[in-house]
């Protein structure tokens, strides 16, 4: 009687990372949290006031503190912090620079531990860009600009996590069928 097949398990390849200090789901709500609302404060600041200026600077602390606890490899986190927070000042031009928008997804990926093959949701992310800035022209639709493109780019990760998935799960199969072979030809 044959055995019954297990079933595929797929785990976030940062849960087996050993962390120094904090638990993983807080780490990721938190720095994720703290990218989101940092990103934000850096879109209101500005050099017209000082409350403006100090917001800037506050949002840029926030969106690197956020990026620093992602659980993930050091060198990761590094190399999407670093194009991010340029990328947040570089959106204070306007919708028209939207497309910028494509480093810290390639940040995103970077620091999930994504594989190469879900790099082609990159695509979605810059066709995003490129439908929703003649859409809001001017920088007073900045906010459901960067909305719709947040949108854009959650849909894009979930497409992109999926494609890790499907992809871990080909690989579980193949090794799976390889055991099945040499168990059936051993004597």
């Amino acid at each position: 009687m044959p055995d019954a097949p297990a079933t595929f398990r797929w785990r976030e390849p940062t849960v087996a990372l050993t962390l120094r200090w904090g638990g993983y789901r807080t780490r990721l709500l938190g720095g994720l949290l703290l990218i989101v609302a940092g990103g934000l404060a850096v879109a209101g600041g500005g050099v017209s006031s000082p409350f403006a200026t100090a917001l800037l600077y506050a949002g840029s602390v926030a969106h690197i503190t956020g990026w620093s606890i992602l659980p993930s490899a050091g060198w990761r986190r590094v190399w999407a912090l670093i194009p991010s927070t340029t990328v947040m000042w570089a959106l204070l031009a306007g919708p028209g620079w939207l497309w910028i928008l494509v480093f810290p997804y390639l940040g995103w990926l970077l620091v999930r531990h994504r594989p190469l093959a879900s790099y082609p949701t990159l695509l979605f992310v810059i066709a995003g860009a490129v439908l929703v800035a003649p859409l809001f022209p001017s920088y007073s639709l900045m906010l459901p600009a960067l909305g719709t493109m947040a949108t854009i780019m959650m849909l894009s990760a979930l497409a992109a996590r999926a494609v890790h998935v499907a992809q871990a799960r080909g690989r579980d199969v193949r090794r799976r069928r390889k055991l099945r072979k040499s168990a059936a030809s051993a004597p």
